[in-house]
């Protein structure tokens, strides 16, 4: 049987060639669709695909990780311009029955000259994806969410690699940005926390400004620390515009 990161693969290639049977991968019956602007099913996923097939899109996958029920890609979409996603399914039997993601459009460079997805992608101490996972949620909760900034130092490398697209390098940046009042990333809440060995992803609730948002942020722990981070944030759209009722989280 094929892993989990290979029938995620299998399935989002499915957006190139705008193939049907890709929705195969998916359990039409169970299926729940987190995508707020995609309709519940595999028939909502076979028209979508559908769609974005005649704009000869490219999905390029730069990292795949599994843990447990799940399997999560940082992708890089080419339609008719360039985005960042983060993808996330939860298996049972072999199939897909849950999809949430976090898509942004690609940036410029950040200040540190680092692209949204360039970076280290070698997966590493699979021995400690627990105690990685804890850490990373522990830093997501009581720095971003509790706002207890001078914290930071103790899970953050001072030589941090930063791949946000409006931060830099550094501890003391991204501490600076969390308390920018002309950025107003705050953190509400944390919803989910997926783990494969070095790295982990921490998917996150709150508001870019005004704007309910969605923050995935994925880390990288190295010497004790998280030492490279990557983020997307999209706009959670209002009840009103969504195509299911499932929820963004």
């Amino acid at each position: 049987m094929p892993s989990k990161k290979e029938l995620l693969q299998t399935f989002l290639k499915g957006i190139e060639t705008g193939d049907a049977m890709a929705a195969a991968v998916v359990n039409e019956a169970k299926y729940i669709q987190h995508n707020p602007q995609t309709h519940e099913g595999s028939e909502g996923i076979a028209s979508l695909f559908a769609r974005l097939s005649k704009t000869d899109p490219k999905v390029t996958f730069h990292r795949v990780f599994e843990d447990g029920d799940f399997a999560f890609a940082h992708i890089q979409y080419d339609f008719s311009s360039l985005r960042t996603a983060f993808e996330v399914f939860r298996f049972e039997d072999g199939q897909a029955v849950e999809h949430w993601d976090n898509i942004q459009p690609d940036q410029p460079p950040n200040p540190s000259g680092r692209g949204m997805l360039d970076g280290s992608s070698e997966i590493t101490d699979l021995d400690k994806t627990e105690a990685n996972r804890a850490f990373a949620r522990e830093f997501v909760q009581h720095v971003c969410v509790d706002q207890q900034f001078d914290s930071l130092s103790d899970y953050i490398h001072a030589e941090l690699r930063q791949h946000h697209p409006k931060i830099g390098d550094g501890a003391s940046a991204l501490r600076q940005a969390l308390q920018d009042d002309g950025l107003l990333l705050r953190y509400s809440q944390i919803h989910r926390v997926l783990a494969e060995g070095n790295f982990v992803l921490c998917v996150s609730e709150g508001w870019r400004g005004e704007i309910h948002s969605s923050f995935y942020d994925l880390f990288r722990l190295d010497e004790g620390k998280i030492f490279e981070q990557w983020n997307t944030t999209e706009t959670v759209p209002p009840r009103a515009e969504w195509k299911n009722d499932n929820g963004k989280f």
